[in-house]
């Protein structure tokens, strides 16, 4: 990784804001690129642990860490950190706001590439063993010209050790997977399936599905829908809670949920799949990936659309490694020959 330092960049406007710190718009100097500058208080005592796991990071749908630098602060015992990464223009959130501003839906062939891309993130971190634990839609950069969407922000980003427990209160409320609401501390990367099913439900009914104001408004949330945990999902969620009783609640179909936007049915299954109670039973990346909801992607005619389709069957070895034996069905046949695969 080059030595940079802040002279090497043109600082323009601040893009995000938030307790780690800044997010900066900028100029490399030296290339004219647009990059943008994620600078957070650096403690002398620890290694930071996103920039420890960004720069490990290699992947079409994970925004990708450039250079990093130190910068002295105003006082001289204070230590900034500078992880200079791609800049994507757009937050998925922000889209979801104009959307729902100018009365508009996200095309159903959008949200099924958007689906597709943030599942393939998440089948790659899984095959390396990061949890990203702040799945959200502000957290999910589109770049609206070629439609190719990046997973951001691994500032709460931590390798699972089996064995080793981890925080529970972690991630955005409204996307925090059922087992952290019950206070597990040896969960798995699936928080992060449950959180990325949250979002695209979201990208269809353009505002969240799990609109919680309190942890435990949030569960009851939850309930409206899904209707009273079963004692079997509760002991999979966090076997110290099994003996937790909830009142009996009947849930909405996800027909009803969805009735204004009517989403296919192949949807509906999938995120029935995604937003189960269970982390054992809800759907694992590489076989939301074969979903027969993605089927069209797979289709050669489907790039022919009147938008742009990024590369999206360019998986590497990490991903491949899960199940290798379902290569040539995650692969289409018209794509390995164009790439003699």
């Amino acid at each position: 990784m080059l030595q940079q330092s802040d002279k090497d960049f043109t600082l323009e406007q601040v893009v995000g804001t938030g307790t780690f710190g800044m997010v900066y718009l900028a100029t490399d100097n030296r290339t004219k690129e647009k990059v943008a500058i994620k600078k957070v208080y650096q403690d002398r005592r620890y290694k930071n642990r996103e920039h420890l796991i960004i720069q490990e990071l290699n992947h079409p749908c994970v925004v990708m860490l450039k250079h990093s630098f130190f910068t002295p602060g105003e006082n001289p015992q204070d230590v900034y950190l500078n992880l200079v990464m791609e800049y994507v223009p757009e937050t998925l959130s922000k889209m979801i706001r104009q959307m729902r501003k100018q009365k508009q839906s996200i095309p159903a062939p959008l949200i099924k590439l958007y689906s597709y891309q943030m599942i393939r993130a998440l089948l790659y971190l899984q095959a390396i063993g990061i949890c990203h634990r702040d799945i959200k839609p502000q957290n999910i950069l589109v770049n609206l010209e070629n439609n190719v969407l990046k997973i951001c922000d691994f500032g709460s980003a931590k390798r699972l050790v089996v064995g080793e427990p981890n925080i529970a209160y972690i991630c955005s409320r409204y996307y925090r997977a059922p087992e952290l609401i019950f206070g597990a501390t040896d969960y798995n990367t699936q928080i992060d399936m449950w959180s990325i099913g949250c979002v695209i439900a979201e990208m269809v009914i353009l505002e969240p599905l799990f609109p919680g104001e309190s942890a435990q408004d949030q569960l009851l949330q939850i309930i409206k829908i899904l209707s009273t945990p079963t004692p079997e999902d509760i002991n999979h969620m966090n076997p110290a809670k099994a003996e937790v009783r909830l009142p009996m609640i009947r849930g909405n179909p996800w027909t009803k949920v969805f009735a204004k936007q009517k989403p296919e049915p192949l949807f509906l299954d999938l995120i029935t799949q995604m937003l189960t109670y269970s982390p054992k039973t809800r759907i694992q990346p590489i076989d939301a990936l074969l979903h027969p909801y993605f089927d069209d992607l797979r289709k050669e005619g489907f790039s022919n659309q009147n938008f742009k389709t990024p590369n999206l069957f360019d998986f590497n070895k990490q991903e491949l490694s899960i199940k290798p034996e379902l290569y040539s069905k995650l692969v289409p046949l018209w794509y390995q020959k164009l790439n003699k695969q």
